[in-house]
């Protein structure tokens, strides 16, 4: 898919079919995100690949917005390190926005949906991953084939129109 047709493309899947995916596939997903810009290359992230049925829908419980992991066919949870400053708070969560971007644009590349979800539960994700006390479990992105209908670009998405979203030289 070019990359216009994959921006296109994308939306949120939450409903998956009962497929897996293959590991190169995953990893490609993950190679996105892992070479996703990030300020002073600073790299504040880890990733958390998720492909067991059960941990999936135990991670489905971190957040109520999350129902969907349990039926995907893979997960990726990210963690950010502790920042060492209050400048780092935002710059951190901008660098994994763009990761987060590069994997679902890579996925739907792939023919691969994706669904992201906050957690809520910082302990049980914690402990359900193995992460470390240092790593706050920042988001997580549900990825399999989609149920409903394949990815294909959308000719008319449910956005603002453009002439109110843009302004040129000036508001």
């Amino acid at each position: 898919m070019e990359t216009w047709d994959a921006i296109r493309a994308r939306r949120d899947v939450r409903t998956y079919q009962d497929r897996a995916i293959a590991t190169g596939d995953l990893d490609r997903i993950l190679e996105a995100g892992r070479r996703a810009p990030s300020a002073s290359n600073r790299q504040p992230w880890d990733f958390v690949l998720v492909t067991d049925r059960a941990t999936l829908q135990e991670l489905a419980t971190v957040w109520t917005g999350a129902r969907h992991l349990a039926q995907a066919a893979a997960a990726v949870v990210m963690a950010l390190r502790q920042p060492e400053t209050e400048r780092y708070v935002t710059l951190d969560q901008y660098d994994l926005g763009q990761a987060t971007m590069a994997m679902m644009l890579a996925a739907t590349d792939l023919g691969i949906g994706s669904g992201h979800s906050a957690i809520g539960d910082q302990q049980a994700c914690r402990r359900i991953l193995g992460v470390p006390e240092d790593r706050l479990c920042a988001s997580m992105l549900a990825f399999g084939y989609p149920a409903d209908r394949p990815l294909a670009p959308i000719g008319r998405p449910d956005r603002r129109p453009f002439a109110e979203v843009v302004h040129r030289d000036r508001w």
